[in-house]
């Protein structure tokens, strides 16, 4: 049984939701997550603070792979914004955003699932542990449809230049 989400927990999740809402909606209505446009600019923001937050959240007992997770996407968040505003990788540059970027809804996925799987229907949920081998088939479906997404971007973006 998880423990109950706490007002924080509250925040991270209401920042995360509408941050893979908004993420992909930036997705399909401009191929790729960058500065340029309004809605990936909120995504980010609604990135960092759900990444933010999640570092401070210790209900579960000590440092967990979620909180790796939140590591990984702020390094991803750095990482894609130092490049896309620089362009200090040339040409590859846009690939390497675009990774960044996309990477960070992976990284929304895996705890979203993770959470939701674990608490829902209340009482008696989907999965008891994180080697459900239905938290497990999300994950993998997840990754596939991360490695997929990201390989069209890159054909999306030969196209455009």
């Amino acid at each position: 049984m998880l423990p109950p989400i706490t007002f924080l927990g509250w925040i991270h999740t209401g920042c995360g939701i509408a941050a893979i809402l908004i993420g992909a909606y930036a997705l399909n209505k401009y191929k790729v997550i960058s500065f340029s446009e309004r809605a990936a600019k909120i995504y980010l923001l609604l990135t960092l603070i759900t990444a933010s937050t999640a570092l401070a959240i210790y209900n579960q007992g000590g440092f967990r792979i979620a909180h790796v997770l939140a590591i990984l996407t702020l390094l991803a968040l750095i990482a894609g914004t130092i490049v896309e505003k620089t362009y200090m990788l040339g040409s590859l540059s846009k690939y390497f955003f675009t990774f960044c970027y996309t990477s960070t809804l992976l990284f929304h996925m895996i705890p979203a699932i993770t959470d939701t799987l674990r608490r829902l229907p209340v009482g008696d949920p989907f999965a008891t542990s994180l080697d459900d081998p239905l938290v497990v088939s999300f994950y993998i479906l997840f990754f596939v449809i991360f490695i997929f997404s990201y390989l069209w971007q890159v054909q999306w973006l030969k196209r455009e230049t």
